[in-house]
């Protein structure tokens, strides 16, 4: 069975640290602490199989170029955030339906976004019931020094 780690993009961008860096990988991108966890998270479980997904491009591989900085976020309609249809077409593109199962962590919307573009897939959220970020990043700390993905 193959498994799919999806971390969430985030707000601190390596242009907020880094004026004119230029393009860079997705994931060089997002470096604030939240995103930084998930991406440790990831690398240590699923090194081979995890993505970003972000509010303007939706799904994107850790290599995928992203040209500069944005600010755009699915908790904003006035950023403009994409449709829930553009990530709905990314898994065929992007070979995301050869998954089996997914690993997500983020708080409760983003999980509800996750949920509504999958279906028929099995999903988990080891963060599901923190409340807050602080609980999710004690959470996140937990996993990873214990090695264990889920927490279970």
């Amino acid at each position: 069975m193959k498994t799919l780690c999806i971390i969430p993009c985030g707000k601190t961008k390596i242009w907020d640290k880094y004026f004119n860096i230029g393009p860079n990988s997705a994931k060089e991108v997002y470096i604030g602490p939240f995103s930084t966890k998930c991406k440790q998270y990831a690398e240590l479980f699923h090194p081979d199989d995890w993505c970003i997904l972000s509010a303007k491009y939706g799904f994107l591989y850790p290599e995928d170029i992203v040209s500069g900085p944005y600010d755009v976020s699915f908790n904003s309609k006035k950023s403009n955030p994409i449709s829930l249809k553009e990530p709905s077409i990314q898994i065929k593109d992007k070979n995301l339906d050869k998954y089996d199962s997914l690993v997500v962590l983020g708080g409760k919307n983003y999980n509800l976004i996750i949920k509504t573009i999958f279906e028929n897939k099995k999903l988990s959220f080891p963060l599901e019931g923190c409340k807050g970020l602080g609980f999710m990043m004690k959470k996140i700390n937990e996993l990873i020094s214990s090695k264990d993905q889920t927490g279970q």
